[in-house]
Order: structure tokens, then sequence, then C-alpha cells
């Protein structure tokens, strides 16, 4: 049995391929091969491999999108397993496993996954979608490390002046499992396959990745009051924002529709899409 240990060396601020080598030293007795991912046919490696052969992915939320797309329409009979090296690692801490620093076996979370529909683009999607100011500090963040690769990114206090004064929140039409509703003053409305986002925010506290009804979760957050919500935001870290259903609601659903009335960054499992007006999310 071999092991392919798959490593993302763009994920933790450049440091993947360095953790992943350290990973290797606590593999003992395996026959080890360290493989870039980023310039891998995943498809190809899938169909080459024995079916005893294990795989290791090492990234971040963005690493693992990627994978889950890569191997769309093909059945993994292979072990794959998961070690986070990225820097938020949203899906290692919403499967509870972020005290760990072992690879964690990760089937059963790559099959029955959402997709997405942007721009007329389909892409399946691990964590979550983010509309509104959580795309907004992605696009920011961008922006940053555009003019400095090593500037220290703090999405929080993005989203802080953002709320005060940066994000034009936009009026929405939405609708999810044939319920529709017109919402103003829009300040998240996102889709959720897991609890968590942007490093830590437990968006949709509800949710269950492991449904096995398949749902996903809507998350709303509105208000006209600046102050009210500024106040509110940090509740999201700790899932107890939707305790002020005034402001924050989370719905369950198998098909999402969000339409906003000015384009807005999206972003999908962290990473940015710009100038958005829509999207879809739907289960297969």
């Amino acid at each position: 049995m071999k092991t392919l240990v798959l490593y993302n060396p763009l994920s933790g601020n450049k440091q993947g391929e360095a953790r992943a080598r350290n990973l290797i030293t606590s593999l003992i007795n395996k026959e080890i091969t360290l493989i870039d991912v980023t310039e891998t046919d995943v498809k190809k490696l899938f169909s080459e491999i024995a079916e005893e052969d294990e795989v290791i992915l090492c990234g971040g939320d963005g690493t693992i999108n990627h994978f889950v797309n890569d191997i769309d329409g093909i059945e993994i009979k292979n072990p794959v397993f998961f070690y986070p090296t990225g820097s938020g690692n949203d899906f290692f801490n919403d499967i509870g496993k972020s005290d760990t620093k072992e690879p964690v076996q990760a089937n059963q979370y790559l099959t029955n996954l959402p997709y997405v529909i942007v721009n007329g683009k389909k892409r399946k999607f691990i964590n979550g979608i983010g509309f509104g100011i959580d795309g907004y500090c992605c696009e920011v963040a961008d922006q940053m490390r555009a003019k400095n690769e090593n500037a220290k990114i703090d999405y929080t206090a993005i989203a802080i002046k953002g709320l005060l004064y940066g994000f034009d929140r936009p009026n929405a039409e939405i609708e999810y499992d044939g319920k529709k509703m017109n919402v103003d003053y829009v300040w998240l409305a996102g889709t959720m396959k897991g609890r968590f986002y942007g490093g830590g925010m437990n968006a949709a506290p509800h949710q269950d990745r492991l449904d096995p009804e398949r749902l996903v979760s809507l998350t709303l957050m509105h208000a006209k009051s600046k102050i009210k919500t500024l106040m509110l935001f940090p509740k999201i870290f700790e899932g107890k924002h939707i305790l002020k259903p005034e402001i924050a609601q989370e719905f369950k659903a198998h098909d999402v529709k969000v339409k906003f009335d000015r384009p807005t960054a999206l972003q999908i499992d962290g990473e940015t899409v710009l100038a958005v007006t829509e999207y879809e999310v739907h289960i297969d």
C-alpha cells in the first residue's frame, strides 16, 4: 500500500509544502509520495492508483473545495484523509477535529455536496456561500494581499469597518424551497453546508453537514440600524446571532435563490467572486 500526500504550496500563507513535509515525519513505515495538488490531474491520479492506496490531502478550505470539484463525477474507492495546513480550516473545525494533529478520514464528507450556480458557472462547495458583508471582507482581503502578499488579514476588523461605513447594504429577493420573501438592508444572505466560514464564524449553528435529508441552511442578517448590527455581530462566532430573530435567521432548504439589487462580492469556501447580483444553490 502506498500513501500519496497531496499538498497545496499556497495554503497557510505559502507554508503548505513545509507543513506537509512536517506531517510526513510522523508517518512511520509508509511508502510515501509527495505531490503538488495544484499541478496534478486528480481524476487521472485516481484512475492510476491501486484501490488500497491511501491519499492524504493537505491544505485549507480552498484546497478541499478544489479537490471535491476536481473529483466530481468519479467514484472514490480509496481511503482519503484530510490534514489542515491552511489559515482558517473551517471544515476541520466543523467536523470537530480542530484539536487533533492527525489526518482525519474524509470520504463521508466528500459526497452528497450541494452546488452553487454563479454567473452561469456551477461549482460544488464544502462549507458555504457568503453573499453580503462576508463577500465584501474577502474582496478587501484580496486587495490587501495584492498590495502586500505578506499582509496580516484581520477579517473581524474588516467586517467592523464594513459594518460602520464600508459596505453598502443591498435589498434582496430570496426564495427557498418555493417560499419567497423580499428583505431590505441585507448584511448577509449566505447558504451553508457546514456551520462555519470566515475563519470561525458559526453562521449556521443548526446545520449538520451529514444531515440524511441533505439540507442546507440559508443564513440571513438584515437590519436598518448599524449600531444594533454592530452589537450583534460578535455573537456570530458563537452561533448566538440567531437569538435575535428580528435581525438574524436560519432557514433549512434544499434549493436556495438569492438576488441582490446591486452587484456585491460573493465568496465560495473563501474564494472571491466579484460583482455578483444573484446565485442559486441546489442539491442533486
